[in-house]
């Protein structure tokens, strides 16, 4: 099959995905269209939002809808990184009463993983999860066990409790592509909602993209074309990020400590292929560059004291580096 018709394919694939997830989820549009980016894109996504905001329902109806395998992952306090990955077990031969070691997969081992309130567990956990997401395999007594490809991390995260949780580093925030917000839904969603999820019809989820399609999809979005001059804009906001770079508008000099790393540039114009391609386009532009950097760049720009102090949080500078730049 030629590009074109690809291209075209991958059009009338992910809107009949977007149609599946419709019939679960009420509104949240702009959301769904960024988890399959994401998807597209194979990079990971922070979803933000209070409870009750259907986040894991999201999640697992994108991973029923794309017929890849769903792992779930509580985390608490107490749970450990072999929870995640997987232990070793003392296993004995009936036979010959021969004791050998036996790998028992963790959670870990799926296509779509919904790490739920992440920032619930320990550290030492988290980095467990992390670096599977970074190296796309896990280590444990030594021996290291690929995972199967395509592999896509979802962590949602409660903004409203703050107390038992261990917040992620900047350093590990910077491996999730998209850092998402959802916000309550409005009065019409809600009735809609309540309508559909109080009765006793439970829609069906079809299957529409199986792991190999989807696979030749990410394959495909890594070869599309992208014009110097857009790689440039792309870089050259990111690059206005940081305040120690003399071209930075004041703004981001008084109010920003950090700035974007290259992994937003990078972010930046994968997600641009993605969105041009998604809209049956084979090329991006601007526009596409613009509608991806509040998600990428927000939970990257690190805002200082005197930002704090006047109110100013990493998503007001992102727009108004938007409107500068």
């Amino acid at each position: 099959m030629d590009e074109v018709a690809l291209v075209r394919e991958i059009n009338e694939k992910f809107n009949a995905v977007k149609k599946e997830i419709s019939k679960v989820i009420v509104g949240q549009n702009e959301i769904v269209e960024q988890l399959l980016i994401s998807l597209l894109s194979r990079g990971h996504c922070l979803l933000v939002g209070v409870p009750g905001l259907a986040k894991t329902l999201l999640i697992k109806t994108v991973a029923e809808a794309t017929d890849l395998k769903f792992g779930r992952i509580q985390f608490t306090p107490d749970l450990m990184p072999s929870d995640i990955t997987g232990t070793e077990i003392i296993e004995e031969d009936p036979v010959t009463r021969r004791r050998e070691f036996r790998f028992i997969p963790g959670p870990i081992f799926s296509n779509v993983i919904l790490a739920d309130e992440i920032n619930r567990t320990p550290p030492k956990t988290q980095a467990a999860l992390l670096e599977a997401m970074q190296e796309y395999k896990v280590t444990v007594a030594g021996k290291t066990y690929p995972l199967e490809k395509p592999f896509f991390v979802l962590a949602t995260q409660n903004p409203i409790e703050q107390e038992g949780t261990y917040p992620l580093p900047e350093a590990q925030l910077d491996r999730f592509m998209f850092n998402l917000w959802l916000d309550y839904p409005s009065y019409e969603e809600e009735v809609e909602i309540v309508k559909a999820t109080t009765g006793a019809f439970l829609p069906e989820v079809d299957k529409v993209i199986t792991a190999d399609e989807l696979t030749n999809y990410q394959e495909l979005v890594r070869a599309v074309p992208v014009a110097d001059n857009i790689i440039e804009y792309a870089a050259k906001i990111v690059h206005s990020t940081r305040p120690n770079n003399p071209e930075a508008p004041d703004f981001i000099r008084e109010w920003v400590r950090w700035g974007a790393g290259p992994r937003a540039s990078q972010y930046m114009i994968l997600a641009a292929k993605t969105k041009a391609v998604l809209e049956g386009r084979f090329t991006p532009n601007r526009d596409d560059i613009r509608s991806v950097l509040n998600p990428i760049l927000r939970h990257r720009v690190i805002t200082n004291f005197s930002a704090e102090a006047e109110g100013i949080t990493s998503v007001d500078i992102v727009i108004k580096l938007t409107e500068t730049v």
